[in-house]
C-alpha cells in the first residue's frame, strides 16, 4: 500500500501537523487502526505529563535494582540476583539460568 503525507489537526491545540507517509507506514507495521490525534509537541508534553519516556516516573531511566548477593547452585559462581535468594531454592549465574531454560 502506498501513502502520501497528510494534514491532521491537534486535539488539544487545534493546529495543524504533518501525518507523513513513513508515519503512516510505521503505525500500519504495528497495525495502529486510527490517525495521531495529537501534534508531536502536545504528544512529546503529554508524555512527559504522564511520567516520562514510558520507562517510569524518573525523566526516562528506569530505576536501579538493588541487587542481592548469592552462589549459582550450578557452577559454584559467586553472582548477584535481582531478588532476595530465599533458602532451599536454587539460584543460578546469567550462564547456568539461559541453558537451564533451554
Amino acid at each position: 500500500m502506498s501513502y502520501a503525507d497528510k494534514t491532521l489537526t491537534c486535539s488539544d491545540c487545534n493546529t495543524g501537523f504533518t501525518f507523513s507517509a513513513s508515519e503512516q507506514e510505521f503505525f500500519a507495521s504495528k497495525s495502529f487502526t486510527h490517525d495521531p490525534g495529537r501534534c508531536p509537541d502536545c504528544r512529546a508534553a503529554r508524555k512527559v505529563q504522564r511520567g516520562g519516556n514510558g520507562y517510569g516516573n524518573n525523566g526516562g531511566y528506569r530505576q536501579q535494582r538493588e541487587m542481592h548477593p548469592a552462589v549459582c547452585a550450578t557452577c559454584g559462581t559467586n553472582t548477584q540476583v535481582p531478588f532476595e535468594p530465599r533458602e532451599g531454592r536454587p539460584v543460578y549465574c546469567s550462564d547456568c539460568y539461559s541453558k537451564t531454560k533451554r
